[in-house]
């Protein structure tokens, strides 16, 4: 079992959600980006 398994103690489980929840984030922001660069140009 590897630490960064999301199905191990709450600890790494937290820190699975997080790592999913920023790069959502993250690829939302890219598209927003995109998106703006069009709209503008």
């Amino acid at each position: 079992m590897s630490r960064q398994d999301c199905g191990g103690d709450h600890h790494h489980r937290d820190d699975c959600g997080f790592g999913a929840g920023f790069a959502l984030i993250v690829v939302l922001f890219i598209l927003l980006v995109i998106v703006g660069a069009s709209w503008l140009f």
